[in-house]
């Protein structure tokens, strides 16, 4: 009965979520005339940001068919050991990935318009301050849409159409950098004030944490699209760092969680759809990581013995032995469900901004006082303190580390998954590689920042899938992004055909976003 109540658990999770939040269901609701929007008392704005600052990080009951299903796999920071489950072979399950759109868009985006219509210039409960908070906060809750499907709607959410045209990406990330800007500039006035209080659930209205939350986004941003708008791309990233981004633990941004707002990934750790990937055991075992106990536990009988699997074996495979749950390390303590209630959710962590750094000063960008080198081993040392390694001596260690990622014993053969040290070479293109795996490895569990990051240099060189069941996307492959759903097809098909006119290819799974071409 214990191992049925297993299988049924996660499945009622998908139907409760589909039938929630499919577009379906909630165009109406999506695309909400906000001049008809009622106005909010001070209360009601506060619990509207909270309920929208909850819902747009994919938790509220689809961050299993958002980040479960195909981040966190697409990046490899877990393997699938669910037989039932195919999206580690590269297929698009329809339905879930419609249930992921229609929980944002449904879910997060009705209560943030609705702080944002009240408290803007001109509006019932004009708040200069709340107005830049949840402008921020925007972005947030849209970069990793975008990031997914490239093209959606964006600007004429909420205008009462019949039909919701799609943004270009290109446009959408302007947008963004202009949003971050303004925002910014607006709480030059309330430095060292408090607005939102325990409303805000991430830095408790604590306004000069969000001025550095805002420039590290517009950094984050900046980066992305320096492939494709170098000059743009340079200007924001230095106007960013001038202006101050995330720079120590205190600055890190996580989203608390409460008896009514559960960390979700400590919930689903005990439904066995997941388990430590190949690529994590490699570079964890290979580097001599001390934060390997920190991410997963040890196989499940055993004090010391980590595991993990190669992403994309078929249904037949994952039933061989080694390939079961019980063989492979689940997550840490921490993120079992007897914390779900008490975990944090990650947001943004401050090691980001060092490797953001690092890769701008290898580009010859004005990143403030410092080298690559520099930026690249502050990155580390802050990682290592966020998980609670204070040890000088054991960081100093690791960072200049010889030692490489390992070969793997397994059914397979898998092979080390790179050749690069921790030790900060004197090759620019090993550099780069470098900074991007260890910034991979302090990403975790974000695995939708790591995924956009991956599939925009390339690193770290993660293992081609076993099997892939995508046409569009060989097993030796990269997934660029993920297709429309079908709740659009049914509900906005015209705004939908903007959408595929801005995408520049086809819509499927191997077409690049705009900042990967």
């Amino acid at each position: 009965m214990k191992n049925l109540k297993k299988l049924i658990i996660p499945m009622v999770l998908l139907i409760v979520a589909l039938s929630n939040y499919s577009c379906t269901d909630n165009f109406d609701e999506i695309n909400t005339d906000k001049t008809k929007l009622v106005a909010l008392d001070e209360a009601g704005i506060g619990n509207a940001f909270a309920s929208a600052q909850y819902n747009a990080l994919s938790v509220a009951g689809n961050w299993q068919l958002f980040n479960s299903l195909f981040s966190d796999l697409q990046v490899q920071f877990y393997a699938n050991v669910a037989p039932y489950f195919p999206s580690d072979r590269n297929e698009m399950v329809g339905n879930w990935l419609n249930g992921a759109w229609g929980g944002f868009y449904g879910s997060a985006i009705p209560p943030l318009l609705g702080v944002l219509d009240n408290t803007k210039p001109g509006g019932p409960n004009a708040n200069p301050a709340i107005f830049a908070i949840a402008s921020i906060w925007k972005v947030q809750a849209f970069l990793p849409r975008t990031d997914f499907w490239g093209p959606i709607p964006y600007s004429s959410v909420g205008n009462g159409a019949k039909s919701v045209e799609y943004d270009s990406q290109e446009a959408i990330y302007k947008d963004f950098l202009v949003v971050l800007k303004k925002s910014v500039a607006d709480l030059q006035a309330f430095k060292g004030k408090n607005v939102l209080g325990s409303n805000d659930q991430v830095y408790r209205g604590n306004v000069d944490k969000w001025i550095l939350f805002a420039n590290t986004m517009r950094l984050r941003i900046a980066m992305r699209m320096s492939g494709v708008d170098k000059a743009t791309a340079q200007a924001e990233a230095e106007a960013a760092v001038a202006g101050g981004v995330l720079n120590t633990n205190a600055d890190d941004a996580f989203l608390k969680v409460t008896a009514n707002s559960l960390n979700p990934m400590a919930q689903t750790s005990a439904w066995n759809e997941f388990r430590m990937s190949a690529a994590m055991e490699s570079v964890l075992k290979g580097y001599k990581d001390p934060r390997m106990s920190k991410f997963f536990a040890p196989v499940a009988g055993t004090t010391d013995t980590y595991k993990g699997l190669r992403n994309g074996y078929s249904t037949v495979e994952l039933g061989e032995k080694e390939n079961t749950p019980s063989a492979n390390s689940n997550v840490a303590n921490t993120f079992l469900p007897d914390n779900m209630f008490t975990t944090p959710y990650v947001v943004m962590y401050a090691s980001e901004a060092h490797f953001l750094k690092a890769e701008g000063a290898l580009k010859g960008w004005n990143m403030g006082p410092g080298t690559a080198k520099d930026f690249y081993e502050m990155g580390i040392s802050t990682s290592m303190k966020q998980w609670g390694i204070n040890d000088a001596a054991a960081i100093a260690a690791y960072t200049n580390g010889s030692t490489t990622p390992i070969a793997l014993a397994d059914k397979v053969q898998t092979p080390a998954l790179t050749d690069v040290p921790v030790k900060f070479g004197t090759n620019a293109e090993k550099q780069l590689e470098q900074i991007h795996t260890q910034k991979w490895l302090s990403l975790f569990p974000n695995s939708l920042e790591a995924w956009a990051e991956y599939r925009r240099t390339g690193y770290p060189k993660l293992y081609a899938r076993i099997n892939s069941s995508n046409a569009d996307v060989p097993a030796n492959a990269v997934l660029r992004r993920v297709p429309y759903v079908i709740g659009e097809k049914n509900t906005n098909a015209k705004g939908l055909e903007t959408g595929v006119s801005k995408l520049g290819g086809a819509d499927n799974a191997a077409t690049r976003l705009w900042w990967n071409k």
